[in-house]
């Protein structure tokens, strides 16, 4: 039995033990480690100010604050809904930049919110007791999300427009922390270098290295009118950091699988990334015709498209990982070996089963994957408009019910987000609207079947592109005030709407609603229960000396800067702005913008400009601080290399990378290249 537990604790630890791996949570750092490694071991103070300077974007990135009246330094591909929300066909600030010469010129972003994490609680025990004997079903789910919604109402208490509260699983179920963030809703644009720049190099040199990107944007946060006075923020370090240097990334990871089951693995693989590869495929070639059409188009499009092709090689990344036998091969030990342990320990004995539960919870995930995205992901309805008449259909429904009833998006602790998109300014484009509906409805009815009687009902004898004309052109949902109007009104106001809109969202919602629960009661509920179960294996060999699976909440990773070995040939971990020009084509994706051409002369051509550490990253640390022990700022992550994608699912040392912008170069280039002398004096704490 001894060896036995030998090999699952090298199995679960490894090469976590040996390597840099690792998304910590900030209330459970590797302290010990970091001593060993670096002679660094933070104090309380050092996390203290790490949490409350590093800032979550709601929409799915991070970033910090970089002085104390709320600038906000994060990447320009995390701010660009906001600069593209902005601009206009006569004043394109994502082609040609934004610089806002004072404070009064800063531009606020129709719907960015930034939260600060003030506070991490424990609440697994009470969570524990509310789901006590309810099975792993339908009574599960109910009691699960009604305490979480019970606990993020007594959280935010009257200060929803100030607060947001968020009860997090960890270790998949294992454990519960409530986090407590205070909300910015009021946030403004202050600085975008032109998309040129920013995304030097676009989709070809996406997820390699070496880089010449700019990928940084300045936003401010408000409160009450003024920018907000912070305590902790991070300076910068024009020095950055020099190869071998310890780094430090504070910032919001999405999602990873790592601690997923080999069959919620071969879901993940053979359903789930085939099926959103097709998909992006095709959503690419779409926006591609429609960009072509006119400059214009183009505008309109740039940043689906570039989400879209980001999203594409995000999940191409995974699925080869997932397509490599010796990481399956890996994952089934890992699994075996947990097995074994359990089932030679009789408190365990009973978690054996755990594993097959969720197996056969992946059988119900297959038979109802399809009208699950289809219907209530809405995957049928890409559209702002459906989505608008979504929240309100919903939204209508779902207020009328105690708090702990609703479906979570709808509770009063989520409410300020929604409402904010909700009531947004940014510009609708019908004729984009159309295209994008058109084609999402003529997939629908392909992966429903032309005889599924929800298809019949909504095309009923029209094309799909017929019938999207017909409802883009007759909605008034463009119009603020008829949102506000049908939100305000509840229930009797939707229900009397003749909007198309309206109408869709209503004869859509009965099925949407039914496959969600099945979805939830007979998968989610399923692998949930039995994750807990999981958890109390892998905690009996390692205890709490895991990191969890990244949640889209605060963790740090370490690392240092260090470049690798691609096919035999060192890959040195800096790039100099030199080498952009060296790179310059004149032909886009690999074109200078002008403002960089015509200031050559003044700039450092010696100056690094991006580079490389073996920090733990993924999807969501977009806009993280790099930082150096002083807690300074030495880089800005903006991508990983091609090797990390496969980092969703473990993490090898030997070839990840974070690819960061070189904190020297964004001074330089804010000082040389666009005349933002004040911004950089404030970024350097003068």
């Amino acid at each position: 039995m001894k060896r036995m537990a030998l090999l699952v604790a090298g199995l679960l630890l490894s090469p976590a033990s040996l390597a840099v791996e690792g998304m910590w949570t900030l209330d459970n750092l590797p302290k010990a480690d970091l001593k060993k490694r670096y002679g660094f071991e933070p104090d309380a103070a050092w996390v203290d100010k790490v949490m409350k300077a590093s800032v979550r974007l709601a929409g799915g990135c991070s970033g910090s604050f970089v002085s104390k009246d709320g600038l906000v330094l994060t990447n320009h591909h995390c701010a660009v809904g906001c600069i593209q929300q902005l601009s206009s066909a006569k004043k394109d600030y994502v082609a040609n930049g934004f610089l806002a010469k004072t404070r009064a010129d800063e531009l606020a972003c129709p719907q960015m919110e930034i939260n600060r994490l003030e506070q991490i609680s424990d609440v697994t025990a009470r969570m524990n007791q509310a789901t006590q004997g309810a099975g792993g079903g339908a009574e599960y789910a109910k009691r699960q999300k009604a305490e979480k919604s019970r606990i993020e109402a007594e959280c935010v208490g009257s200060a929803a427009d100030t607060t947001r509260c968020d009860v997090v699983e960890l270790y998949h179920g294992g454990a519960y922390n409530l986090y407590r963030y205070r909300r910015f809703q009021d946030v403004r644009l202050a600085f975008a270098p032109e998309h040129a720049i920013a995304f030097f190099g676009g989709d070809p040199d996406n997820f390699n290295f070496p880089r010449f990107d700019l990928d940084m944007a300045l936003v401010r946060a408000y409160e009450s009118g003024q920018p907000v006075e912070v305590r902790d923020f991070f300076p910068i370090s024009e020095r950055g950091a020099a190869e071998g240097e310890p780094t430090f990334v504070t910032g919001h990871p999405g999602s990873t699988e790592r601690q997923l089951t080999v069959a919620q693995l071969e879901r993940v693989r053979d359903v789930d990334l085939v099926a959103s590869l097709t998909r992006l495929s095709e959503m690419r070639g779409l926006l591609y015709r429609y960009g072509a059409e006119s400059a214009e188009s183009a505008r309109v499009s740039s940043d689906d498209l570039q989400g879209v092709e980001n999203t594409y090689k995000v999940i191409y990344g995974e699925l080869r990982a997932l397509v490599d036998p010796t990481v399956i091969q890996r994952k089934r030990d890992e699994e075996r070996a947990l097995r074994e342990f359990a089932r030679g320990r009789k408190p365990l004995k009973e978690h054996v089963r755990a594993w097959d539960e969720i197996a056969a919870a992946q059988a119900v995930y297959r038979d109802i994957e399809q009208r699950y995205k289809v219907l209530e992901v809405a995957r049928g309805f890409w559209s702002k408009h459906f989505a608008t008449a979504r929240w309100l259909v919903r939204g209508a429904q779902e207020r009328a019910k105690p708090n702990a009833e609703r479906l979570r998006e709808y509770t009063e602790s989520a409410l300020p987000s929604l409402t904010q998109r909700l009531f947004s300014k940014a510009p609708i484009y019908p004729d984009y609207e159309k295209v994008k509906l058109g084609w999402s409805l003529t997939k629908m009815r392909e992966l429903l079947g032309v005889d599924d009687p929800l298809v019949k009902a909504i095309l009923g004898r029209e094309a799909p592109e017929t019938v999207a004309a017909r409802l883009v052109d007759g909605t008034h949902l463009t119009d603020i005030a008829v949102r506000k109007q049908l939100w305000e009104g509840g229930a009797e106001a939707v229900a009397k709407s003749k909007d198309p809109f309206i109408a869709l969202a209503r004869a859509v919602d009965a099925e949407a609603r039914a496959v969600r629960k099945r979805y939830e009661d007979e998968v989610e509920a399923i692998e949930n229960a039995n994750a807990e179960r999981l958890a109390k294996v892998r905690f009996a060999m390692t205890g709490a000396g895991a990191y969890p699976d990244a949640t889209f909440t605060l963790r740090l990773s370490h690392g240092i800067v260090k470049g690798w070995t691609e096919k035999g040939r060192p890959v040195e971990p800096f790039t100099t702005i030199g080498g952009a020009f060296e790179r310059h084509t004149g032909a886009a994706p690999f074109a200078l913008p002008t403002s960089w051409l015509d200031s050559r002369a003044r700039l450092n051509s010696a100056q690094r400009f991006n580079f490389v550490t073996t920090n733990d990253i993924t999807g969501g640390n977009s806009g993280s601080p790099l930082l150096n022990t002083s807690a300074q700022i030495v880089g800005l992550a903006f991508d990983g290399n091609i090797h990390s994608l496969g980092g969703a699912f473990w993490f090898d040392e030997r070839v990840n990378r974070t690819v960061a912008v070189h904190s020297g170069a964004i001074i330089e280039a804010l000082r040389k290249v666009y005349g933002a002398e004040v911004l950089a004096k404030e970024l350097s704490g003068s």
